[in-house]
């Protein structure tokens, strides 16, 4: 096996490396990564290392050269995301590559969806499907990493303020997650597979509000808002609008039930319990 991972310096990326590097020799790793200095830390593990991104052709092709394997790792939403992932799709099949695995999202009914970027996760998995490349889709759960940013840096003295009502998310650590897709990459076949990788147990903001008040002393209460309440509360913080409207289309699919689904893949593949909410916020708020 000669695998390519993609945006193999961000958090996602790194996890994923760091568990192949203890699967698979080094040699047989090579990684596409955009900053220059980051190059030498890496080639210094043995990793065979391409500097490019997504709209480079021409850095996609040497770093697929001999590949029979690509993970593409999600681009971001600040650029033209469907097109990128199709460059890399492209040359992956025009490079003689076998297999490609991506990174997407473990979203419920993808016809009802509030967040309307989530929609570019699946049609990346159609264009896949449709290349005639094996495939395996990793359909990730909101990563746990992400819950000091919805409770904001004041949660201990505001309590949690966000429109998601009741609804649940079955919320699991990004690095846990990268350390199952490799498990996956690493050691089962490419047969068209889609893996939900989600935590055993989904949480409201109700669930979190109790876990920061038993870890830290301090009662930390969730005050469920409607949209209109929670764009005057967000105003002053200088909060672009487009950036806004993600964070309501994000609540609005947490109280709608999108994210709360839950399996047992993500378990299964790291051959333990995931980290639960307590333990994860313990690390994540140092407490």
């Amino acid at each position: 096996m000669q695998i390519l991972i993609t945006g193999a310096t961000g958090n996602l990326g790194s996890a994923v490396v760091e568990t192949l590097l203890k699967n698979i020799p080094a040699q047989n790793i090579s990684v596409l990564v955009r900053e220059e200095e980051k190059i030498q830390a890496i080639k210094a593990k043995g990793i065979n290392v391409f500097q490019g991104d997504y709209d480079n052709l021409s850095a996609l092709e040497n770093a697929m050269a001999n590949v029979d394997t690509v993970l593409l790792i999600s681009a971001s939403d600040q650029g033209n995301r469907i097109q990128q992932h199709r460059n890399v799709i492209d040359t992956a099949k025009k490079s003689g590559v076998e297999n490609i695995a991506y990174t997407s999202r473990a979203m419920r009914n993808r016809e009802t969806l509030a967040h309307q970027l989530m929609e570019e996760h699946f049609l990346t998995e159609d264009y896949i499907k449709a290349s005639g490349l094996n495939y395996t889709l990793f359909r990730n759960t909101l990563y746990m990493d992400v819950l000091p940013l919805f409770t904001g840096e004041k949660v201990f003295e505001t309590g949690i303020f966000q429109p998601a009502g009741n609804g649940k998310v079955a919320f699991a650590l990004r690095k846990e997650m990268g350390e199952a897709m490799a498990n996956v990459l690493s050691n089962e076949g490419y047969e068209n597979k889609t893996y939900k990788f989600t935590n055993i147990e989904a949480y409201s903001f109700y669930d979190i509000a109790k876990a920061l008040t038993a870890l830290s002393g301090k009662e930390i209460k969730y005050q469920p808002a409607d949209i209109s309440s929670f764009q005057e509360m967000m105003k002053p913080t200088g909060i672009p609008e487009s950036m806004l409207q993600k964070v309501i289309e994000f609540n609005t699919d947490i109280k709608n039930g999108q994210e709360d689904e839950i399996t047992k893949d993500l378990e299964n593949h790291l051959g333990r319990k995931p980290t639960t909410l307590e333990e994860g916020l313990k690390t994540l708020f140092e407490l």
